[in-house]
Formats: C-alpha cells, sequence, structure tokens
C-alpha cells in the first residue's frame, strides 16, 4: 500500500468507516424504519432528529423533520421551542407515520402529533412531511396520565392502538380510527402498566412511580410490553432500566416471567446500566431481515452521561427475549 493509499486508510478507519465497533452517536429515544437498503432513525431533538446508515454501525446525520415547530405546539407549551421528545415510526399501507411529544418537562402538559410522508429518503423528489396536529393532550389537574412516547400497534384483527404514557396512574393504550390521525369513536382506553407510589404526595407530583415508553413488539403469539423504569436525563443519577412483560391479547393484562401483572408494578428485567452507563432505557424494537433487534440509548459514565445509541440482538429463551448485557 503506497503512502497516499495508507493514509486515507487511516482516515476512513478513524471516520468508522471500516470499524466493526457502532459508531456512538449521541440520541435519546431511538426509533427506526428500513427503507430498500437504508435504515432511517428518528429521536428526541430540535424538530426530530434524523440519522440514516446501511449498516446499523455508520451513521449519517439527515435534515430535521421539522425546520419550524408544528404552528399548533403553542398552544400546548406556550412559546415551545421545537425540541420534540420520542418520536414512532411506522410504515402502513405505503405511508410513513411519525408520531411524535410535545411537553413541559416535569409536568402533564402535553400532547402527541403526527406527521406523514410517503418516503423517509430526503433526497427523494417526493420527500415532505405533512403535518396532521394533535391526537391526544393531557392537561394538568384533569389526566392523571402524560401523553408522551408514543407507539403504535396492531392487534390480531389490524386494528390500530396507541400505547403511550409516563409515571402518574400509569401507561395507556387507547384505540385509534382506521386513518391514524385520530382516536377512534367510541373511546376505548386501557391502563397496561403502572407502579404504585411507595409515600404520599400531591396529585401533581408523579413521585418515585417512575415509566415510561411503552413499546409493543408481537412474537410468538404473544403482544411483549417494553417499558423503562425510573429515571431518565440526569446524567450520573440516571437510573433507566428496561423491563419486559406480555400478553396474548394487545389490550392485556400484562404479566411479567413471574406472573406479577405490570399493573401491579411487575415487570421483567431485560437491560440496566452499569459501571460505565449509568441507565438505560426507552427501547424500540424490531425484526429487520430476519434478526430481531432492540434499539436505545445508555448514558456514557466515561462522557459526562452523554446519552449514546445501542444496537443490539435480541434473543428468546422459553419465549422471553434477552439481551447481552451492556459493556
Amino acid at each position: 500500500m503506497n503512502l497516499k493509499a495508507n493514509l486515507f486508510f487511516l482516515i476512513f478507519i478513524a471516520a468508522g468507516i471500516f470499524s466493526s465497533e457502532a459508531q456512538e452517536i449521541r440520541v435519546h429515544d431511538p426509533v427506526v424504519a428500513k427503507q430498500g437498503d437504508t435504515y432511517y432513525l428518528y429521536n428526541t431533538g430540535r424538530g426530530i432528529g434524523v440519522y440514516s446508515s446501511k449498516d446499523l454501525k455508520n451513521w449519517k446525520r439527515e435534515p430535521a423533520v421539522f425546520k419550524e415547530k408544528p404552528e399548533w405546539t403553542d398552544s400546548v407549551v406556550p412559546n415551545f421551542e421545537n425540541h420534540i421528545w420520542a418520536p414512532d415510526i411506522t410504515l402502513h399501507d405505503g405511508t410513513y407515520y411519525l408520531y411524535y411529544s410535545v411537553s413541559a418537562f416535569g409536568k402533564n402538559t402535553s400532547a402527541m402529533g403526527v406527521t406523514t410522508n410517503t418516503t423517509l429518503d430526503p433526497e427523494d423528489e417526493g420527500y415532505k412531511w405533512e403535518d396532521h396536529g394533535s391526537v391526544v393532550r393531557s392537561i394538568p389537574n384533569r389526566d392523571m396520565w402524560n401523553a408522551i412516547d408514543p407507539n403504535l400497534v396492531f392487534d390480531d384483527e389490524g386494528t390500530p392502538w396507541l400505547s403511550f404514557g409516563s409515571f402518574w396512574d400509569g401507561l395507556k393504550l387507547v384505540k385509534m380510527n382506521e386513518n391514524l390521525l385520530e382516536i377512534a369513536k367510541p373511546q376505548e382506553w386501557h391502563t397496561i402498566a403502572r407502579r404504585e407510589r411507595s409515600f404520599k404526595l400531591a396529585d401533581a407530583d408523579p413521585g418515585d412511580a417512575a415509566l415510561e415508553a411503552p413499546f409493543i413488539f408481537k412474537k410468538n403469539g404473544y403482544f411483549y410490553q417494553f417499558l423503562s423504569w425510573d429515571l431518565c436525563c440526569r446524567g450520573d443519577r440516571s437510573t433507566y432500566k428496561v423491563v419486559v412483560g406480555r400478553s396474548k391479547d394487545v389490550t392485556g393484562p400484562y404479566v411479567d416471567k413471574e406472573g406479577k401483572p405490570l399493573n401491579e408494578g411487575g415487570g421483567t428485567l431485560l437491560i440496566e446500566g452499569n459501571e460505565n452507563w449509568y441507565g438505560a432505557g426507552h427501547n424500540s424494537t424490531y425484526t429487520f431481515d430476519g434478526t430481531d433487534y432492540i434499539f436505545f440509548h445508555a448514558y456514557d459514565a466515561n462522557d459526562d452521561g452523554s446519552p449514546k445509541l445501542k444496537v443490539k440482538e435480541l434473543s428468546w429463551d422459553e419465549e422471553w427475549p434477552t439481551v447481552a448485557p451492556l459493556k
């Protein structure tokens, strides 16, 4: 190899192009869809952050979904700064539905919106996100649930349901209209996970009953509900972890591996932090090309608690998911 070629090779290695290790991009709340040979990752960020990859290891930053904040968001959070949380991406009948969260931190002053596109490729001439506004909204002192962290799922009959929520009175599931843009009528709601507070607090305070980010994944004739326990976004005080339960019906009841209902604080531990990662959570789960993957973020103890993307394969032991521990 001549000197010039050697120099280029070293540059490529530095860029991670020939590296076998996954590129540790900084993301919160990753969700992923595959179009053609390209994976598109959406995450919490200004206007919804976007990355693309050919191999789930090397990632390229793409333009944000929203250059400007959706017009309706100021009616929920005054002077909203376009920092959008926890998206969810689904392909249905040739259209991509991207749900997202608009919220004030630590309050259930929140709403979930949805925007659609027929392609995820920003270079495609047909690429254009069309926003459809708010789908579900929560209001303090009215609702004991929080309209954030959406995840769309279809039951065995093809009926759409939206799971979501955090803290307070637990995670919720609501039936959606077949257009996927609004709640179905008559309304049908279910609580799919809940943790009791261990001490008395005002209703406005969610306390230590921390759970959020449901993601429902069908496998082996069951609906598996992945969810995150404890606290995110607090640097070295982050205690995030992923637990799981399952049900034969999308509406529940979901139980953990020991048979304890998720509505009664149940949950089988799947992912947790260690000395190198303060916490890990807010996952999404998919099957790509015959392999099951789980995507989540973890707080890097060696980088001031920065949230880093983690991608791991899911294995199944007696029909329950397992994941290799964080290194």
